[in-house]
């Protein structure tokens, strides 16, 4: 058995361009340490632009700009431009703030091919909590704004304890805001959203009357929306191929320019991610160690190593592994043929029994960053 196989090209590069964002949401999947990348760690339009030729060439044919709130970077614009140009189909990943008539329309000529519009909630009540901040409304009108320039019109909602109860009212406002389709994703527990997990996470009831419900209204509305509900793998029982395989299909740069397999994967011990401002994409994607140490199967040990299913599932998140074992290498605990499967079963017991969680929420933000990451440590001042 090869234990790297051969690889294609990164189909989809993710460019992450600023972890900056007017949102402050509780599941968010920037990293815990996000404050110690700030504006002046970013990559500057030039390093981007080259960075989108060089995975370009190398086959990429899907770009999407997220962040943090991509908005906030004021070159967006030209890196669509080039993006365009390059033959790529651009996405942009927003919650909406920041996008005016005005930047709308300079958008839509840059060549931007599609918007995902982010809502917490159906209400204003519960979307301005989740988000910690006032922006409901302005997502009303931003939704509207999308139709008007003729760009599909994709909602994402995560889902979770908090807001699962409002399945049947979040697809009704996607319905009523003329969305082509809704995407309502579980929200999958890493970084904000392990931090808040107790919070978060559904019980097994609520992800049952959930999917019910979803299945009605994909019914009612076939013939003019499609819906995708994501679901949580803690209940699941099922280990996801982690972004269809590590570094086989998917290429994110983060904001400083460090180069990863999948948009958390940077909190793993051990691994030497590369940076695009010291290799170029070719060396990252087929060379890079960080690239290579997971890919195939001839890492894997314990259950998967002779699992009959690990082609299917390639093993699951290293991330979850990580995070839930202390083992990035571990077999994700999701798997009831995991050692640690039980770390999961309680998890979700504890959430059918109704625990309170002992920990308030703790929103995304760079003062609870640096609090989190940096105990002790005063106030930043730059």
């Amino acid at each position: 058995m090869s234990a790297v196989p051969t690889v294609g090209p990164p189909l989809w590069l993710l460019a992450e361009v600023t972890y900056r964002c007017p949102l402050h949401c509780v599941f968010c999947y920037n990293p815990i340490d996000l404050a110690d990348t700030g504006r002046a760690d970013e990559l500057s339009t030039a390093d981007w632009l080259r960075v989108l030729r060089e995975a370009r060439a190398l086959g990429a044919v899907q770009c999407g700009f997220s962040g943090g709130e991509p908005l906030m970077r004021e070159d967006l614009e030209d890196l669509i431009a080039e993006a365009r140009r390059l033959g790529y189909y651009t996405n942009l990943l927003t919650s909406g703030v920041g996008l005016s008539p005005e930047r709308a329309a300079s958008l839509k000529a840059a060549g931007l091919d599609h918007v995902q519009l982010s809502f917490q909630d159906s209400t204003r009540e519960l979307n301005d909590f989740l988000s910690h901040t006032k922006t409901f409304q302005l997502k009303q009108g931003v939704g509207e704004l999308i139709k008007s320039h003729g760009w599909p019109m994709v909602m994402n909602v995560v889902i979770h304890r908090l807001n699962i109860d409002h399945i049947d009212r979040i697809i009704a406002m996607a319905d009523a805001l003329g969305a082509e389709y809704l995407e309502l994703a579980n929200s999958q527990y890493y970084s904000w959203a392990h931090l808040n997990r107790d919070h978060l996470l559904p019980t097994s009831e609520q992800i049952r009357r959930a999917e019910a419900v979803t299945d009605a209204w994909r019914e009612k509305v076939a013939d003019r929306m499609k819906l995708f509900f994501v679901a949580p793998d803690y209940h699941e029982g099922q280990p996801k191929k982690c972004m269809n395989g590590w570094g086989n299909v998917f290429l994110t740069v983060t904001p400083d320019g460090t180069a990863l397999p999948c948009h958390t994967a940077k909190m793993l011990p051990g691994l030497a991610f590369p940076n695009v401002r010291d290799h170029d994409v070719r060396h990252i994607w087929h060379d890079s160690e960080g690239f290579n140490r997971y890919r195939g199967t001839g890492w894997m040990k314990g259950a998967c190593a002779t699992c009959p299913d690990q082609q299917k599932d390639l093993g699951g998140c290293r991330c979850q592994a990580f995070l839930l074992t202390g083992d990035p290498a571990a077999t994700d605990p999701v798997c009831p043929k995991s050692e640690r499967h039980g770390i999961v079963q309680a998890a979700v017991a504890a959430a059918d029994a109704g625990e309170v969680p002992t920990r308030p929420l703790v929103f995304r933000d760079p003062k609870s960053s640096r609090l989190l990451t940096h105990p002790g440590a005063g106030p930043r001042t730059s």
